[in-house]
């Protein structure tokens, strides 16, 4: 299935599953206010953000209240300060209290995912270095996680199992070698990319002689990093992993490196403070 269409199948599961774990059968506290109440609300966030996940908030009231309206007055990527309003809703006041929770965790959690990549993006400025995330993503959000990361400037490393090869320490034991687990790559998928991780110089060179496409780094000093660039001299595209937060990003990245990957774009995520208010009411 192509990424595109994947992910608006995930966007339209994502919401009824959250609509199923927060509601259940029923709101039943939402049942205390009169059926025929109508209502605007108002979502802000108190910190600043990179905004994210405007299809799945669609896609849930959709899905719990096709008389809802949704007024958007920022996109996906968009950077938000603090105090400021970005999503204005109307429709039954029982639909918007029954939806507010599930839209605002799935908000906060990939505001904070495109926030957190934003930030280690823009530690890079100037340096040519793309920043890459990995597949260690939070349970049953990995294309919303994936896109998130698009949102905050950063780039995609493979989506999952199936399209790339990342052969690790335990492939080339089982392979017979770094050579030969290339070879058998090559051999099962000659389209698709090729990454081998290494751990130390001799590892580098084998996965040179045979062809990677792409080389991680793993856990390597700053001078073995600028080491590993002069000695692969554009062969192969590096990719620096180990020991990446905001405080060595920068002196990685001036190594000479292509590309940096961290978990910690998703997996540490902090979810963002956002908050909705209904700011009238009248009977319909």
């Amino acid at each position: 299935m192509h990424y595109q269409d994947a992910l608006a199948e995930e966007i339209r599961e994502s919401a009824a599953r959250l609509l199923a774990e927060d509601v259940g059968p029923g709101d039943i506290t939402a049942e205390l206010i009169a059926e025929k109440q109508w209502a605007r609300a108002r979502v802000i966030t108190r910190e600043d953000t990179v905004l994210c996940g405007v299809a799945w908030v669609d896609e849930l009231f959709r899905r719990l209240d096709p008389r809802v309206s949704l007024h958007w007055q920022a996109a996906d990527g968009d950077r938000l300060s603090a105090g400021q309003a970005f999503l204005e809703l109307e429709g039954p006041a029982r639909s918007l209290l029954t939806g507010e929770r599930a839209a605002l965790n799935l908000l906060q959690t990939l505001s904070g995912t495109a926030t957190r990549t934003r930030h280690y993006v823009d530690l890079l400025a100037g340096t040519g270095v793309r920043m890459l995330d990995t597949r260690k993503t939070l349970p049953g959000l990995r294309l919303a996680q994936k896109y998130a990361v698009s949102c905050g400037g950063g780039h995609n490393h493979r989506i999952g199992l199936y399209d790339a090869f990342l052969i690790k320490e335990n492939h080339i034991a089982s392979c017979g070698g770094i050579a030969a687990a290339v070879k058998e790559a090559r051999d099962i998928a000659r389209d698709l990319p090729v990454e081998v991780e290494v751990e130390n110089f001799d590892e580098l060179d084998q996965a040179l002689e045979a062809g990677a496409d792409v080389i991680m780094l793993d856990n390597f000093s700053l001078d073995d990093l600028r080491e590993a660039v002069r000695r692969t001299s554009g062969r192969a595209t590096l990719e620096a992993s180990g020991n990446v937060d905001e405080s060595t990003l920068k002196a990685i990245a001036d190594t000479g490196v292509d590309c940096i990957s961290s978990g910690a774009l998703t997996k540490d995520v902090k979810a963002i403070d956002l908050s909705m208010r209904l700011i009238e009411q009248q009977q319909s």
